[in-house]
């Protein structure tokens, strides 16, 4: 084994030992930092803020997400790294003291173990969004929250590289469905109560009226796509099964009335991750374009958050906000249209 070798696997260790290193520097009077993440296929943005929080600290901590925490708590589909390649690439940094791993979906444990200085976040968080941020403050540490470099994430060069190496495929049996106008709709708050991150099907809870205005959509031809964002399944909140099985219950509600959805798209990304895809991006309508015949002069965005109003003036379809209050005060966005439930939408639109 090379001597580069020897160092970078003697950075990795388990918390219990490392929790003993970081209690000899912090009595030294270091300032020790922690971070934590995936890690997957790392990248300039990774190096980029791993850099920038080793000088907010004298010993900078990395905890990675083991493969069945990423699996269980992220998507079954990742990492496509294994976590002893993964733990090996971010000891070959020289902005990175230690690495370990977590397997729990929330940090509180390992803070508990480590007790840095800093526990350092990247993205647009705010301090007090963290939930173990109690945990810090309790032993007298504190929350660091750094600026990711936008335009570059995981994500992003995994769907570059399937743009490039995995053609659609081609239908030779689906007929070609007639041009139409689409009814894009955000599905929490329009469709079901937004109760939150909803795993559970048993949580889903229909709203009213829901029926008989896609009724009248359906009826008027258009295309009935859902486009919603999920950043709970990156953020660990549930996962794509739980989102899938929430929807089989919509669906079957729906079915049974006699809708049909012609299309779901869903981001599962959180805001840190810079995606083309998330609301008020515009990637799942340029999505829905591409496999449709959409006309979408004629076509209507309807959710109840501004980023919904922003993503559909940004595609240049008219626009709807689902509220009982009016537009909000705080709204940079106008809606063209406002409504309290999709049946009255449908008696303004026809």
């Amino acid at each position: 084994m090379e001597k580069s070798e020897k160092l970078s696997e003697s950075k990795i260790m388990t918390r219990g030992k490392l929790a003993r290193i970081a209690a000899s520097l912090r009595e030294q009077g270091k300032i020790v930092g922690l971070t934590n993440g995936v890690f997957d296929i790392l990248h300039a943005g990774h190096v980029a803020y791993l850099e920038q929080a080793r000088h907010h600290c004298d010993c900078l901590i990395v905890s990675l997400n083991t493969d069945a925490s990423v699996k269980k708590y992220k998507d079954p589909g990742r990492p496509l790294v294994p976590q002893k390649q993964r733990a090996r690439v971010i000891a070959a940094l020289a902005c990175v003291d230690y690495v370990t791993f977590h397997g729990e979906r929330r940090m509180r444990k390992t803070l508990e173990i480590l007790r840095p200085s800093y526990y350092i976040k990247g993205g647009d968080y705010k301090p007090e969004q963290l939930t173990s941020r109690d945990v810090v403050q309790k032993y007298g540490g504190d929350v660091l929250i750094l600026p990711m470099k936008k335009g570059i994430s995981t994500t992003a060069i995994i769907d570059r590289a399937l743009e490039a190496y995995c053609p659609k495929p081609i239908s030779l049996s689906a007929p070609e469905p007639a041009p139409a106008p689409a009814l894009f709709l955000d599905r929490d708050g329009v469709i079901n109560a937004d109760n939150g991150y909803i795993s559970n099907p048993a949580d889903f809870e229909i709203l009213p009226h829901v029926v008989e205005g896609l009724l009248q959509f359906q009826k008027a031809g258009y295309f009935i796509i859902i486009v919603t964002n999920q950043g709970g399944i990156n953020l660990g909140y549930y996962t794509k099964n739980d989102f899938y099985r929430v929807n089989s219950k919509m669906l079957k509600i729906l079915s049974s009335a006699g809708i049909g959805i012609d299309k779901i798209y869903f981001c599962p990304h959180t805001i840190k991750e810079r995606c083309t895809c998330r609301k008020p991006k515009i990637g799942m309508i340029l999505r829905a374009q591409e496999e449709l015949p959409i006309i979408m002069e004629k076509s209507l965005m309807v959710g109840d958050k501004e980023t919904d109003i922003q993503a559909g003036k940004k595609a240049s379809l008219k626009t709807c906000l689902i509220s009982n209050a009016g537009i909000p005060k705080d709204f940079k966005t106008k809606p063209d249209l406002i409504a309290a439930d999709l049946k009255i939408l449908a008696e303004k639109i026809f």
